[in-house]
């Protein structure tokens, strides 16, 4: 079936079809589609919307009631992220699993509450105290907008974290005609609830049935406390031990910390969705991600018809950054790459184009490589990058 659609709806009807039901957000440019639709659409299905009092509010209930057993998600744009960025902490320290929406807007501040731009790349990443790493994607169409919300959902429960889906103001309004029954449904996994079976009872307190925050390993994620009964749920914004009781033990504290790296650090492989789209002989690369995507797609297509050997790269998941990816298509056999230049379009001062340089001129520096150049293609005047700015940095 073939449809006339917004990067809005497809989120949303995403955000339902993975089983959210629970949503709470404010209005914001150009994120509130999102609450509108939400608001109307999820308690036919029987789920909560809420339009709360303001940002802080809005995330504060979405915390609370991932807390208590739904999947919860929110929809904001830059200043919300900023009115966000406490609770967001509060979820990471807390493991609590929940999907944000960023619809980019340009900044700073109010900015251009109705122009596209893609600047909140490293906002969402080093935006909390503490510098932990964090799950962030990037649709690029309609129908990514729709498979990469249902996998961020999966992978919030899957790593009991906040994860980011950062869309932008054109993509998500801009009507496009799909097939919506090609849509790809990443599956998303059921909640695991704690047993004594699965937590195990040695060093149980007396009040307790299982240990909430014990894990098999550094790397590994405590099960979810169940709801209702007899059992005690502990949640602190502090520093804890297994149990959730608050502590300033130096070697608890570290493993604490440690955990929260190494769960998502210890899993990157697995974190990498990006669209390759290389030829051998190609010594130009391009790398984008987004709506700015799409004009590299033409850009290449265009080059290619004009005899030029092109490769590309589009990201689907910014953090962790998928380093094996980016490295494979620059030096996709031993010896020195073929790539000669890498072009990396964004709409922002070169967000992400920094950790293409730090992840390709880190290796080269590593393994004695011949390392490509790397530039930037970057726009933040409000216009969109254009299939010929970039043919142009092809040429």
């Amino acid at each position: 079936m073939r449809e006339f659609i917004d990067g809005a709806t497809a989120i949303a009807r995403g955000a339902m079809d993975a089983g959210c039901t629970f949503f709470a957000g404010y209005p914001i440019s150009p994120a509130t589609p999102i609450l509108l639709h939400m608001i109307r659409e999820l308690p036919k299905a029987g789920g909560i919307a809420i339009q709360g009092e303001d940002e802080i509010a809005s995330i504060s209930m979405c915390v609370a009631a991932a807390m208590t057993g739904a999947r919860a998600f929110t929809a904001t744009s830059g200043p919300g992220i900023s009115l966000y960025s406490e609770n967001i902490g509060l979820a990471i320290m807390g493991e609590v699993p929940l999907v944000i929406a960023d619809v980019q807007r340009m900044g700073p501040a109010t900015g251009g509450a109705t122009t596209p731009a893609q600047g909140d790349v490293q906002f969402v990443r080093w935006g909390m105290s503490g510098g932990y790493p964090i799950i962030a994607l990037a649709p690029g169409t309609v129908p990514e907008c729709y498979s990469l919300t249902r996998r961020a959902f999966d992978l919030a429960e899957r790593f009991r974290c906040p994860v980011f889906l950062l869309t932008d103001k054109e993509l998500f309004q801009a009507l496009t005609t799909v097939d919506v029954d090609a849509y790809e449904h990443p599956p998303v996994r059921e909640r695991v609830i704690a047993t004594q079976a699965s937590a195990g009872t040695s060093g149980l307190r007396p009040e307790e049935t299982f240990v909430p925050y014990r894990t098999r390993s550094a790397a590994a994620v405590p099960d979810y406390a169940p709801i209702g009964g007899p059992h005690i749920v502990r949640f602190t914004g502090s520093t804890h031990d297994e149990h959730g009781f608050l502590t300033k033990d130096p070697a608890r504290v570290g493993q604490l910390n440690e955990h929260l790296r190494k769960k998502i650090e210890d899993h990157e492989d697995e974190l990498e969705f990006t669209v390759p789209d290389l030829q051998p002989e190609a010594s130009t690369l391009l790398i984008s991600y987004g709506v700015t995507a799409r004009a590299m797609a033409e850009a290449v297509q265009a080059a290619r018809l004009a005899g030029h050997a092109v490769s590309a790269l589009v990201v689907q998941s910014l953090w962790p950054v998928p380093q094996n990816a980016l490295l494979s298509a620059v030096w996709p056999e031993e010896g020195d790459s073929e790539i000669r230049r890498i072009i990396v379009a964004e709409l922002n001062h070169g967000e992400f184009r920094r950790e293409v340089e730090r992840v390709v001129y880190g290796y080269a520096a590593r393994r004695g490589r011949l390392a490509p150049e790397i530039v930037g293609v970057h726009r933040v005047d409000g216009e969109l990058i254009t299939p010929g700015q970039l043919l142009a940095e092809i040429m």
